[in-house]
């Protein structure tokens, strides 16, 4: 740069200078490989008996607002968990239906929970089973899961507040890619139910005159989504 040697053109060159190494620097920048995306899924402390079996870690997390919608029905066998009580009759849940949003922004809808025909089974699980059901609302991916055991679901005070539904540990049972290959769901293991409330079905179903009426009940709750840990 001899034309830097005049005075009246050092100030340019000077400029010049520093335009040309911040470009660089830049560029530089950008060429760099960059840090992959932390995974900041982090589900919080649980009951023992619905903890997710070692090997699968936490994806995806939605928070659920929606209701879960009983029918009142005679109990088959009034010594079950499904009729607590002498009466013979209790509400019997037919299916929940709930949206599942971007974590602390219930803006942003990530997946639609219902109960569904298990069209995807992995054996040995039996097709058209119904099945709990979460659909990804953009790539329509969808799984389908169940209860492992009765010791998969708590309703310890330690953890679940007063009036809410139980906390439920469940296993995938069935996977399905959408129409365009969208796969977000199509990988998860296991499915947490957590940090519920409300949702439980009312008591008003006591005699053969309540058969048939239906209660939904609003409900709110953070699912947990997991998948085998590739680390």
């Amino acid at each position: 740069m001899k034309n830097c040697q005049t005075s009246e053109n050092q100030t340019m060159c000077r400029i010049l200078r520093i335009a040309c190494a911040t470009a660089l620097a830049v560029a530089f920048a950008v060429a760099l490989p960059q840090p992959a995306r932390a995974d900041n899924v982090t589900p919080p402390p649980v009951p023992d008996n619905i903890q997710v079996e070692p090997g699968n870690k936490a994806f995806l997390v939605g928070h659920a607002v929606g209701t879960q919608n009983y029918i009142c029905l005679p109990c088959p066998n009034p010594s079950t968990t499904t009729c607590p009580d002498a009466s013979g009759f209790a509400y019997i849940l037919f299916t929940p239906e709930a949206t599942l949003f971007k974590f602390e922004d219930n803006t942003k809808q990530l997946i639609t929970h219902y109960f569904s025909p298990n069209l995807n089974p992995i054996p040995p699980e039996k097709k058209d089973t119904i099945r709990a059901t979460w659909q990804d609302s953009k790539d329509t991916s969808t799984v389908w899961a169940k209860a492992i055991a009765s010791a998969t679901h708590s309703s310890d005070p330690d953890f679940v507040a007063d009036g809410a539904i139980a906390w439920v540990l469940l296993q995938v049972v069935g996977a399905q890619d959408g129409p365009t290959r969208g796969d977000k769901l199509s990988d998860t293991t296991f499915i947490q139910r957590l940090k519920t409330s409300g949702g439980l079905a009312p008591k008003d179903c006591t005699s053969s005159e309540d058969v048939g009426k239906q209660a939904f009940q609003p409900y709110t709750a953070d699912y947990f989504f997991y998948k085998e840990d590739s680390n």
